[in-house]
């Protein structure tokens, strides 16, 4: 997820200085976090790496917090963009977890200080905290939903329809298992939950359909 220094992650439209102090504040943020973690990162660190001012950082955010769930909700997006440039709709729904699932993984164990952060971090924000990741699982689990419903009948295979909250339930039990990962210190072996993971989402479409 290497969001803060190997691509515009948070490209901002040109022209539009807002914009653009926006996404810089967000890499500053990812930077930051990746060198010295969430708890001991200021906003003078934030300001620092972005390269802007104090009163910039107020401009867009109140609390350090707040730009912590901006950083979560903007790198949410771009592995959920990742997951969905792998999945080919043209193809059988049961043919494509795996490579969607092994893209999401992939683009998680990009940057582990920053997957640590933005796993872990989130959790300890209380409400805001999470809001913000309902929201994204929300966002996340519409997308399965879609993908494998969108090929219920129309190519030979499994035919599925999967529930919105089954999956839920099936980002739930992924997430579990990179927080179980991050735990253990696995973050560099994400690769093998790849496997269990497929097995879930399978597994969840396939009860779902009965």
């Amino acid at each position: 997820m290497s969001i803060a220094t190997e691509k515009p992650a948070f490209a901002a439209p040109s022209g539009e200085p807002a914009h653009e102090h926006y996404a810089r504040l967000l890499e500053g943020m990812a930077r930051a976090v990746a060198t010295k973690g969430y708890a001991d990162t200021t906003i003078a660190d934030i300001v620092r790496e972005a390269a802007v001012s104090r009163r910039t950082f107020y401009e867009h955010f109140t609390t350090k917090s707040e730009c912590l769930i901006a950083l979560y909700e903007a790198a949410s997006k771009l592995a959920l963009r990742a997951v969905s440039e792998a999945f080919d709709p043209a193809q059988p729904w049961h043919a494509q977890v795996e490579r969607a699932i092994t893209a999401y993984f992939d683009y998680l164990a990009q940057d582990p200080a920053l997957l640590r952060t933005l796993f872990v971090e989130i959790l300890g924000l209380g409400m805001p905290g999470l809001a913000a990741r309902r929201r994204v699982n929300g966002e996340i689990a519409g997308f399965i939903q879609a993908a494998i419903n969108s090929g219920d009948g129309a190519h030979s295979g499994p035919v599925a329809h999967l529930t919105s909250e089954m999956a839920m339930t099936v980002v739930g039990g992924i997430n579990e298992l990179v927080l179980q990962a991050i735990e253990q210190d696995r973050v560099g072996e994400l690769g093998q939950l790849v496997p269990p993971a497929t097995r879930l989402v399978r597994a969840v479409a396939a009860e779902s359909a009965r």
